[in-house]
């Protein structure tokens, strides 16, 4: 097949993206696909025919790491040699006309929020992952917490605010504030007072005009993905610097991640159902990863759900296929395949 992998963009886990589309486009050449990688919104600016980049295997992306900071992104719209506003990067579109399918390799904002997905549906693009509807009910978590509250699937007490002013209304502590539609754990943190809150919340807010606060839940840290109707073995988060925030997620060592986890066999069952139940009442297809919070009584609290979870080197979901015996490779073709049965 011919496979347009498409990466970057313009959210603060840009970074994420690229390492993770890097990863993608290899696997799928090792397959024997012919892919392009591409960076939506810096796009290819070349004559060069189509075709030719196809048959290449071309990769039109530099700079593939994931850096312990998150990206400039005003210097990333500066660089762009048209100056457009425009998401959509020169020759993207074209590129993604001429695949058979087009692997969303991107995190947070247009790329997983809905927008990109509406876009190619009315452009009759096909592509990886849920549809415009499940992208932009699993990226907003105020809409997660509740859908998840509505079907009494577990989740923490928690509010949405859209201004500081409203912020100052919460007073329930220890409590976890965050950016309302980010990811990778950017804006993210926990409050232990009102001091620690205030400081929190002004972060948040410079990320996003809307946040979430929720109470902080005690308990360990879990992930479970779901690839087409199988729920993978949860994998268990364990920061060596006390919290699970974008530093730990993606430099080398700073995270113990174990799967499959050392969990009993019920408390297994609980974090695969509700995984399972919130993957459906979310409309995610194809394949996602929801996260939770599992007390010592067994009972699972979703955090939130990741419509395009990150499949950098170091992520969780690629972990969770490896130990049910599917190779990165394998589970980046299984993806495609599981998003062209939607077409049908």
């Amino acid at each position: 097949m011919k496979i347009a992998v498409i990466t970057g963009g313009l959210s603060t886990e840009r970074d994420v993206a690229i390492s993770s589309g890097s990863r993608i486009a290899d696997a799928l050449r090792s397959k024997g696909h012919n892919v392009v990688l591409i960076d939506v919104f810096m796009g290819f600016d070349s004559r060069i025919s189509v075709d030719k980049l196809f048959n290449d295997n071309a990769d039109l992306i530099q700079n593939k790491g994931v850096a312990e900071f998150i990206p400039d992104l005003r210097q990333i719209k500066n660089s762009r040699a048209d100056k457009s506003p425009c998401f959509l990067g020169k020759n993207v579109i074209e590129i993604c006309r001429a695949a058979d399918i087009t692997f969303f390799a991107l995190h947070g904002g247009e790329g997983e929020n809905g927008q990109l997905q509406a876009a190619f549906d009315i452009l009759g693009i096909k592509y990886t992952g849920s549809g415009y509807l499940g992208a932009a009910l699993g990226m907003d978590k105020g809409i997660t917490k509740a859908l998840c509250e509505q079907h009494r699937i577990l989740t923490p007490k928690g509010e949405v605010y859209k201004s500081r002013e409203a912020a100052e209304g919460w007073d329930c502590f220890p409590c976890v504030i965050k950016p309302c539609s980010g990811g990778s754990s950017v804006g993210i943190a926990k409050a232990n007072n009102r001091s620690e809150y205030d400081e929190a919340v002004m972060d948040a807010f410079s990320y996003e005009d809307e946040i979430v606060v929720e109470q902080f839940i005690e308990g360990r840290e879990f992930s479970v993905g779901v690839l087409g109707d199988e729920v993978l073995p949860p994998i268990e988060i364990i920061p060596t610097t006390g919290f699970y925030d974008y530093k730990a997620k993606y430099q080398a060592g700073l995270t113990i991640e174990e799967c499959p986890a050392k969990i009993t066999e019920k408390e297994d069952e609980a974090l695969r159902d509700a995984a399972y139940e919130t993957f459906k009442v979310l409309d995610l297809k194809s394949y996602g990863r929801i996260d939770f919070i599992l007390t010592e009584d067994g009972e699972a609290y979703c955090l939130e759900a990741n419509t395009l979870p990150g499949m950098t080197p170091t992520s969780l979901l690629p972990q969770e296929a490896a130990a049910i015996g599917i190779d990165y490779p394998s589970l980046c073709e299984k993806i495609v395949e599981l998003s062209l049965e939607k077409y049908k």
